[in-house]
């Protein structure tokens, strides 16, 4: 695959001088200074990321030579921060969470360091990674980041709702079957189902994509022909539009990850459909009142046997990075399975990181506290191929997203229009025709 190493959007370019400027001064930020070290780690505010916050007294306790400041951002703000830094080499950061969609294309533009050999030691074991996951962070032989934790998509439902309605998950379920008892649970103060709508290719398209693939559609054909506006996109597209408004959450263009965990945690949604790693958060009843009343299904689907997508959150050290030898040690602090544990020991075990170590599934006391999520987790991540998700090939490998460089700014830009039509101001057919002529002009320079 022919990936284009200077597609990085106009809000980069934008920026670009203001960030070479400001480079020295965000570097500054982590400098040495009276023999420590800072490190600037920016990631997303999700819960197992404000965990490693929680703990880094841990390390630096462990490390005392070295610390580290967290910045944390929604994922929207954190991809557009850290983007723009690593492109424009504004040296911000010392260590970046990165999704499974940049690392590869990052890895070919030479802005990440290659952690092949800080990863080699018997006792961090890079075999014990996620296999599946691990490939995916591999670009030319060579390891470019490490999974902080790993996961599919799934159905989770609260089960307490589901029996006073006398309703029954199937174990596989279809879309039509989630759409009709969705319905069915929607009442003025509860909500069917909670699916997200919040603009963003990371937001909103990373179910929606998932939906479309089980619908027989795609953004690509084999030959890179774009496909946004044929049947079946536009007939995934509305079924999900029309589901949202029947039976979801008042106000879609607000809700993403965090505002559906946050909804189901509290009972007020019947039903679920996002990434397996929430489940250590449901679960945790010092958080979640629903905790010990959910139960799992595979993601629905149309016309595929699975429909979950494969992702992680990893941890990559820039190229610009000038504390590499520090960042690598805290970068396998927080993959290691010593931290696993950690998590368990001090936060809860159904909050350790899922999907990053196959070792972590072998461990008794996460075994116990996760024994309605996990193995459920495994077996979807083991069986989703990310290089034929959907009916008809593919010319790219990845489940919610296309991976080539200029997928970010189409799925945001889709997504953003998309927001009219859940709100009503817009029709979908305009939306995906202006999404076709964006995602056609990328598909060409692929060929």
């Amino acid at each position: 695959m022919h990936v284009k190493r200077s597609i990085l959007g106009v809000g980069v370019t934008l920026v670009a001088g203001a960030l070479v400027l400001s480079g020295c001064a965000g570097a500054g930020a982590g400098n040495t200074s009276g023999g420590k070290t800072t490190l600037t780690l920016a990631t997303v505010n999700n819960p197992q990321m404000k965990d490693m916050e929680e703990l880094k007294g841990e390390f630096e306790k462990k490390y005392p030579d070295i610390s580290v400041k967290f910045i944390q951002m929604e994922e929207n703000d954190l991809r557009d921060a850290v983007t723009k830094d690593v492109a424009t080499k504004g040296g911000q950061y010392d260590i970046v969470t990165v999704g499974a969609y940049e690392v590869p294309i990052w890895a070919k533009n030479g802005w990440l360091s290659d952690l092949t050999q800080a990863t080699s030691s018997k006792s961090y074991d890079v075999n014990d990674l996620f296999p599946p996951v691990r490939a995916g962070l591999t670009s030319g032989g060579k390891l470019y980041a490490v999974p902080f934790y790993g996961e599919s998509s799934f159905l989770m439902y609260n089960k307490d709702i589901f029996a006073k309605a006398g309703l029954t998950m199937p174990e596989r379920p279809t879309w039509d079957q989630v759409a009709t008892m969705a319905r069915q649970l929607k009442t003025p103060t509860q909500d069917g189902i909670c699916l997200r709508g919040k603009p963003g290719w990371g937001e909103l398209f990373a179910p929606l994509t998932t939906v479309v693939k089980t619908f027989g559609g795609n953004w690509y054909d084999s030959k890179w022909n774009a496909t946004v506006d044929d049947a079946k996109f536009s007939a995934a597209s509305q079924f999900y539009v029309n589901l949202v408004r029947d039976a979801g959450e008042a106000d879609p263009v607000s809700f993403g990850f965090t505002e559906c965990l946050n909804n189901f945690s509290q009972g007020k949604s019947a039903m679920w459909v996002d990434a397996t790693s929430a489940a250590g958060s449901v679960e945790d009843p010092k958080a979640s009142p629903v905790a010990g009343k959910v139960g799992y299904a595979r993601s629905p689907v149309k016309e595929t046997k699975e429909s979950g997508w494969l992702w992680s959150w990893n941890l990559a050290i820039p190229a610009t990075s000038k504390k590499k030898d520090a960042a690598e040690t805290f970068v396998k602090w927080a993959t290691s399975k010593d931290y696993q544990k950690l998590v368990g020991q001090k936060l809860g075990w159904s909050r350790v990181p899922p999907g990053a170590r196959t070792s972590t599934y072998s461990i008794p006391q996460y075994q116990k506290a996760a024994s309605a999520f996990a193995p459920i987790t495994k077996q979807i991540m083991e069986s989703v191929d990310p290089k034929n998700p959907g009916v008809e090939p593919q010319p790219y490998t990845g489940i919610q997203f296309v991976s080539i460089p200029e997928f970010q700014d189409i799925g945001n830009q889709v997504s953003q229009d998309m927001a009219e039509v859940f709100a009503g101001r817009s029709q979908l057919a305009p939306v995906l025709a202006k999404g076709q002529k964006l995602a056609q002009a990328a598909g060409d320079k692929q060929k």
